[in-house]
């Protein structure tokens, strides 16, 4: 089968971490012999056609080069809401919509998959091509807080031949936003890179939390219950590996409770280097709330380290079981405390961490994910030939 692959974020060197699970994706979708042209939005000026790990990929340019700066930054819809931006932003739908109707033209191809319902997905449907969408996220949050983003989130997944999402939270979101039946979306999570996650952790390495140092990230309750350890003479070194806008504000509270001592902020690392930062932890802590899917939390599973997470925290429920291998516990550093002292204690808890690890690394491997997602492509095109009946 022949597929465009139409996102606004897709890595544009080795190292660079935009889109990386999406090209994930794409590998191994060409491993299974399907033909994937991936398009994407220029970045300052380099645009056009380039061969990317033996994948074609169009960078549309929509803009002069320094004004080309909405994608690859995470400040899309931020910048989307200024007038200058917004036009920015539908000369980018508009062109990658000629740009993909062009190519499916051209190279024979058979659907788009669009990733988040916007751009992507708006552009997809403008192109008048059949198309799949995948819902990652923020694009949910979008359509949930602005009534113009939900009628036009209708008509674009109303359009599609399929409607994926990463999480069931996200399925249960946007069906009830949208206006969809749940029933109908497929819950499918893009793939990991499980051949990096393959040892078992040890142990003895304390407490350790992976993501952007943000107010979402709640990282600041995680400080409290390792207060609240130490206090009770249960104390285990933290481990805060990301950065963001809130690392200063944090470093002042891990000194404000008396915990500097035993708290390192390490800042961003380097995707290849994430088995390393997790390294022998006892507990993975991710009390994050709303998260899409929460794959750092997978990623500690795959090394064997139990992890404790929240109820409210999104997406991740769907990989932290609520016992055995992890806790779901209330947002609260009591419980946070509590939960992770449990954990680190029981060394059944590591062998069930372990199992949990297998089975999310079979659930994640691209192979897999890539088989899932062409039984959809496969469905998706059936759809699009069956016979209309008055």
């Amino acid at each position: 089968m022949n597929v465009a692959c139409l996102t606004h974020a897709y890595p544009r060197r080795e190292g660079d971490v935009a889109g990386a699970f999406i090209e994930r994706l794409v590998r191994a979708l060409t491993a299974r012999g399907h033909g994937v042209h991936v398009v994407a939005p220029a970045d300052a000026g380099k645009g056009g056609k380039e061969l990317r790990q033996r994948v074609l990929v169009t960078r549309v340019r929509y803009a002069p080069a320094r004004w080309e700066t909405l994608a690859y930054r995470g400040t899309m819809v931020a910048a989307a809401q200024s007038p200058a931006g917004f036009l920015l932003a539908a000369s980018l739908v508009y062109r990658q919509a000629r740009v993909v109707a062009r190519l499916c033209r051209e190279e024979q191809l058979e659907l788009v998959h669009a990733h988040w319902w916007i751009p992507g997905g708006v552009s997809a449907w403008l192109a008048r091509r059949p198309y799949i969408v995948t819902l990652h996220g923020t694009d949910v949050a979008l359509l949930e807080r602005s009534l113009p983003a939900r009628l036009l989130a209708r008509r674009v997944l109303r359009g599609a031949a399929a409607v994926t999402a990463v999480s069931s939270f996200l399925a249960e979101r946007v069906a009830r936003a949208a206006g969809l039946d749940e029933r109908s979306i497929v819950v499918q999570p893009m793939p990991a890179d499980t051949r990096a996650f393959t040892r078992t952790s040890r142990g003895g390495g304390g407490i350790v939390t992976v993501g952007r140092l943000s107010p979402q990230k709640r990282i600041v309750l995680l400080l409290e219950a390792v207060a609240l350890l130490r206090a009770r003479g249960a104390g285990r070194p933290l481990t805060v590996v990301g950065d963001g806008p809130e690392r200063p504000a944090l470093e002042r509270r891990a000194a404000e409770l008396g915990i500097a001592d035993q708290t390192r902020f390490l800042g961003a690392v380097p995707p290849a280097r994430i088995p390393d930062a997790l390294g022998d932890a006892d507990v993975f802590a991710f009390p994050a709330l709303g998260e899409g899917l929460g794959l750092a939390a997978a990623e500690a599973l795959m090394l064997g380290i139990p992890v404790v997470a929240t109820s409210d925290g999104g997406g991740v429920t769907d990989i932290v079981p609520p016992n055995g291998a992890g806790r779901l516990v209330q947002p609260d550093a009591r419980d946070l405390a509590e939960a992770i002292a449990e954990l680190a204690r029981d060394p059944a808890r590591r062998r069930l961490a372990v199992e949990a690890g297998a089975a999310l690394r079979r659930r994640f491997e691209p192979a897999a994910v890539a088989e899932r997602f062409e039984a959809v492509y496969r469905q998706a095109v059936s759809q699009q030939r069956r016979p209309s009946h008055a």
